[in-house]
């Protein structure tokens, strides 16, 4: 039988006792060190880029396109028939309340008038004689009746000649600029028929309508800029809101008041209205922040006091290509601005600040 050297049988057992001694050390150590699970548990937590944000005053605004009407326009009509014998006032001058805009032939209307007012003077002194009479029991009373009648008839031919006199005088019933005289003279103009219209531009209405979901946040009095084709502006405020919509479209009618001091052309055109709502205390991110929520409203996932996900359902008041505003969020916010897609509400988190991943927060 062959023999082990010496050399080997101690080196085999020099290499047993030193993992014998490693064995136990390690052991020991297991037994007499805390595990580091704090440490551990946080690296096991994910990680989010956020950033803080507090919120800032934003002035939201309306953009409608809409029309432009004179704030008064009127149709003028011939109340009787005659001829055209004077035309006082061209066409396209101004003129003040009450100015003589035409006139037709009378057709001896002023001789007719005076026969009238004769006759009516004739009826009130019969009538007074006869008054005086029936308080002597001279005459009857259906006597006394019938003179009564008489002076009331002879009044309303008064009044209506009169009144016939006048129309054909007509007169502007406000200041404004007499627009597209349609008569020449000579022309016989027949009762109810169109001869000119009466403009007065020197405000505005403007008008358009405006969506169900954008009604709510008008009021009357709000300020208003129109913008015109021509590249200028003029101001004015709401003045009017419908307070039913059309059923055809669903929208509802609006009226705006504009100032136009020097009275520019612009009755019957096209404009542009910006309407300046109230301020509004929001915050501004990036579109690419929002998610929906169970409701399947927008909503923005942010962290609270414990570092946990938290989803808010916001109102979004008005965005862009680059930016959003909205308002619900608390103040101050801490949005997740990285990684929001990979936790869920109610998830503890690493928050890791914007700056140190690299992205800045939108401003």
């Amino acid at each position: 039988m062959r023999r082990i050297p010496p050399s080997y049988a101690l080196a085999s057992l020099l290499v047993l006792a030193l993992v014998v001694w490693l064995a136990v050390g390690d052991f020991q150590q297991f037994q007499s060190s805390p595990p580091e699970s704090t440490a551990e548990q946080a690296e096991a937590l994910p990680r989010v880029e956020v950033s803080t944000q507090q919120s800032t005053p934003y002035i939201p605004q309306q953009v409608l396109q809409g029309q432009l009407t004179a704030e008064r326009e009127t149709v003028l009509r011939a109340n009787v028939a005659g001829y055209v014998a004077e035309k006082p006032i061209e066409q396209g001058e101004s003129v003040r309340q009450g100015e003589t805009l035409l006139v037709l032939d009378n057709d001896a209307l002023p001789e007719r008038l005076r026969q009238a007012r004769d006759e009516l003077a004739l009826a009130e002194a019969e009538y007074a004689g006869a008054q005086s009479l029936r308080r002597r029991e001279l005459i009857s009373q259906p006597e006394l009746l019938r003179l009564q009648s008489a002076l009331s008839a002879s009044a309303a031919q008064v009044a209506q000649l009169e009144k016939q006199l006048q129309d054909t005088r007509p007169t502007a019933p406000f200041d404004g600029t007499l627009d597209r005289i349609q008569v020449e003279l000579g022309d016989l103009l027949q009762p109810g028929e169109e001869w000119a219209r009466l403009i007065d531009d020197r405000r505005l209405t403007g008008t358009a309508w405006v969506s169900q979901q954008q009604i709510g946040a008008l009021s009357v009095g709000l300020p208003v800029t129109a913008r015109l084709l021509n590249g200028g502006s003029l101001a004015g405020e709401v003045s009017y809101i419908s307070s039913r919509a059309e059923e055809a479209t669903r929208t509802f009618y609006i009226e705006v008041a504009l100032d136009n001091p020097e009275r520019l052309r612009l009755a019957g055109g096209s404009a542009e209205f910006t309407i300046t709502l109230p301020p509004r205390q929001v915050h501004t991110l990036s579109p690419a922040l929002f998610s929906l929520d169970e409701r399947g409203q927008l909503a923005i996932k942010h962290l609270d006091d414990e570092d946990r996900v938290v989803q808010t359902a916001v109102e979004l008041v008005s965005a862009d290509t680059q930016r959003a505003y909205v308002s619900g969020l608390p103040d101050p916010v801490t949005l997740i601005t990285l990684g929001a897609g990979l936790v869920s509400p109610g998830e503890a988190v690493t928050p890791v600040p914007a700056q140190e991943g690299g992205h800045a927060p939108v401003n």
